[in-house]
């Protein structure tokens, strides 16, 4: 069985007449964004990352978290449970569309209500690092969530990916490198933590 299909198994064994929120956690250039993006077609869901619910840089700034920007208390984790809360309340029948936050690489700020989620949407497909972290108020998000899946990939091809991404996004090569092995290895061990609390582990490649 693929990854996919065994995502797919997952999500298929929940009743039918709800909304269903799948989480798909892993570190920094795992790549959950592409498994996600790949898996929501095939199960008719849609996917939210979590990346609209980073604090605004000049927060950050404020707050003397701007090097440490992808960190646990780098977002609004406040304004995400509430979202969850939302959306679990918020399937079928007429209404207006829930709105949730984007976010702009090229720039690294939040784009606010950039996502509209349909009422009629029924699989929505969450995205992200911390939905399985234990602390911080990240604790709140496991009881909003049906299932969690968490991915994995091989250190080496990760990091290469991650500098790689960095610097198409205006990181020099050295800054990149930097970054990639600094502050983004550091949240992703945090983040391997809670590996053992998904419903499922999947190898990427």
């Amino acid at each position: 069985m693929t990854a996919l299909q065994a995502a797919a198994a997952l999500i298929a064994s929940h009743p039918p007449d709800r909304r269903i929120l799948i989480g798909i956690c892993g570190a920094p250039g795992s790549g959950k964004s592409t498994f996600a993006a790949a898996l929501a077609p095939r199960v008719g869901g849609m996917v939210l990352p979590m990346d609209g619910f980073h604090l605004p840089q000049a927060r950050l700034v404020e707050l003397g978290r701007r090097e440490r920007m992808g960190a646990p208390d780098t977002f609004d984790v406040d304004g995400f449970v509430t979202l969850l809360g939302s959306l679990r309340d918020a399937f079928g029948g007429p209404g207006e569309p829930l709105r949730a936050p984007g976010f702009d690489r090229t720039v690294e700020e939040s784009q606010p209500g950039a996502i509209p989620i349909e009422p009629g949407v029924r699989i929505l497909i969450l995205e992200g690092n911390y939905l399985l972290h234990d602390a911080d108020g990240w604790e709140r998000v496991a009881p909003l969530v049906d299932a969690t899946i968490y991915v994995h990939l091989d250190h080496v091809t990760r990091h290469d990916r991650l500098i790689a991404r960095h610097i198409a996004f205006g990181k020099t090569p050295v800054a990149a490198r930097e970054w990639a092995l600094g502050t983004d290895e550091r949240n992703a061990l945090l983040i391997a933590a809670g590996a053992p609390r998904a419903d499922l582990v999947l190898e990427l490649d």
